[in-house]
């Protein structure tokens, strides 16, 4: 378990290192600036007499390179943090939660703890809000590099939004205890509400399925995919999916960079 949870969180990191300090994007049920040009000092002469050497390089070779230089840093630890939840107006509650994390012990291996919770509450006395008329469909189609953020309502007095946020800190990760729980699920006594999460060597799922839609959140690192999804067919329905990265840097050294730099070139060498 540890090995494969341990090959998914930096599969998370490769998926959210292209942000600088943080990122957060959100979505309810509710453009950037055009760069300037750049400048050149240089005159038509100079580019003229400029020496121009072209290297032909492969797509796989190009595609194993990282970019290295003094004042690096790499990926040390991180703790993923989802929760979706789902209020139905009859009182029934839908939760499912989960927290994976990977962090350096003092002996610096990388250990591994993943939790999860997942729970139906409430009794389905009174009317659920769902509207069997009502359609929100053809979300799961949607697939993109990245993250991916979808919301689908028919219905009236509806509240439901999707939010993700991205960190990266030098200091200290939250504690994320010694739990190894990777996947929990919960359902009411007649199976029409139902809460899930797994936490995989494939990625990450959570869903939660009621009679008024559908909320789930994936991950799925080897696509580079992070897609929050809510699908609301009815009313007074309020509906949340939320995830937190939270990513700790460490500087990297010269010998550390050194040792990259041969392992790439050990790498590509055919």
């Amino acid at each position: 378990m540890k090995q494969h949870l341990t090959q998914l969180g930096l599969a998370f990191c490769a998926v959210a290192f292209g942000a600088t300090g943080s990122a957060h994007a959100s979505q309810g049920i509710g453009s950037p600036a055009a760069p300037e040009a750049l400048a050149s000092s240089a005159g038509p002469r100079d580019l003229a007499s400029a020496a121009v050497k072209v290297q032909m390089v492969d797509d796989d070779v190009l595609a194993g390179q990282t970019g290295k230089y003094v004042g690096a840093t790499m990926i040390s630890g991180f703790v993923l943090n989802v929760l979706s939840q789902w209020q139905l107006p009859n009182g029934v509650n839908a939760l499912a939660q989960g927290t994976l994390g990977a962090v350096r012990n003092t002996a610096g291996q990388l250990v591994s703890t993943v939790s999860t919770l997942a729970s139906v509450t409430g009794n389905a006395h009174g009317d659920s809000g769902a509207n069997p008329n009502a359609q929100a469909n053809g979300g799961q189609s949607i697939a993109v590099n990245g993250v991916s953020q979808v919301t689908q309502v028919a219905g009236d007095s509806n509240s439901g939004f999707n939010a993700a946020t991205i960190d990266f800190t030098s200091g200290a990760l939250p504690s994320t205890g010694t739990a190894n729980a990777p996947s929990a699920a919960a359902s009411n006594s007649n199976g029409s509400v139902k809460a899930g999460i797994s936490f995989g060597s494939n990625g990450v799922q959570v869903a939660l399925q009621t009679p008024a839609g559908l909320a789930t959140q994936t991950i799925t690192p080897g696509n580079g995919q992070i897609a929050q999804l809510l699908q609301i067919a009815g009313n007074n329905q309020q509906v949340a999916n939320a995830l937190q990265l939270h990513l700790q840097t460490q500087q990297m050294s010269a010998a550390m960079l050194r040792q990259i730099g041969v392992l790439q070139a050990l790498q590509n060498r055919r």
